[in-house]
């Protein structure tokens, strides 16, 4: 740990400490710039960037999760936080479980959107069909993702054009620094450790999820010892789909263990 390298991170706000931690293809903006606009009036809201994403380099060595973990709490302490609420969108959710369970007691609350305990052959055939597509043309695998990671709520809501603007919006996300990424999403196995996490946690399904699917997120729940589940209309990925309920849901919680810790 204390040789860890802190990752490239956004910072912002003053207060108590909640660290964000982003999804596959996604940085630390476009994941949570709505949630880091909500909470920085009283936390000190850190947003990692994971390799591959931001100024954050890709290491020509896998992704070690345990490393990785390492290093969000050393990117947490560079930006001067001992403790922290701790926030996750899937593989930041996978981040974030492995963080609160070799760290816990730098791990102040916990809430994980669309999170797993293990990478199943169904999920490992899927992040091979993204790093294929991404290979061939980052264009063909933002239409997978829309298709996907979209709930039939938006999906059935969009025109032509609109199609088209969210299509450019995720072309512009990709590119082969996430490969990493993929490659870590399809070797995930939290069932050794999963059972360590101690801080009170509020582990959140979306009940449209083709990606990950939500007995995933029941899976979780179960295995966490202080864990509530809580299941939302909406796809996979509802930070981009539905920010509004997503974030107001976390800052919710966060909130209210922020004030129980007081008390």
């Amino acid at each position: 740990m204390a040789s860890s390298k802190p990752l490239d991170h956004v910072v912002a706000g003053s207060g108590p400490g909640l660290v964000l931690i982003h999804g596959t293809g996604a940085d630390a903006t476009s994941n949570w710039a709505a949630l880091i606009d909500l909470m920085r009036d009283r936390y000190t809201v850190v947003a990692p960037n994971l390799p591959g994403a931001g100024a954050t380099p890709v290491d020509p060595a896998p992704i070690d999760l345990d490393s990785l973990a390492d290093r969000v709490v050393a990117t947490a302490r560079a930006a001067g936080l001992e403790r922290f609420h701790l926030v996750g969108h899937s593989l930041g959710s996978v981040v974030a479980t492995a963080v609160a369970a070799r760290h816990p007691d730098a791990v102040t609350s916990l809430a994980l959107h669309a999170g797993w305990v293990r990478t199943t052959p169904r999920e490992a055939f899927m992040f091979d069909l993204w790093a294929c597509l991404l290979r061939t043309d980052p264009a063909l695998l933002a239409r997978q993702l829309i298709l996907t990671a979209m709930g039939p709520g938006l999906l059935g809501a969009l025109d032509d054009a609109q199609f088209a603007e969210l299509a450019a919006g995720f072309t512009a996300m990709l590119d082969e620094r996430i490969l990493a990424q993929m490659e870590l999403d399809s070797r995930i196995d939290l069932r050794d450790v999963v059972g360590r996490v101690t801080a009170p946690t509020l582990v959140m399904a979306s009940a449209d999820d083709q990606i990950v699917p939500p007995h995933h997120q029941r899976e979780l729940a179960a295995a966490i010892p202080r864990a509530d589940y809580l299941q939302v209309p909406g796809g996979h990925g509802l930070p981009f789909e539905d920010p509004a309920r997503l974030f107001s849901t976390i800052a919710e919680y966060v909130d209210r263990r922020q004030a129980q810790g007081r008390a």
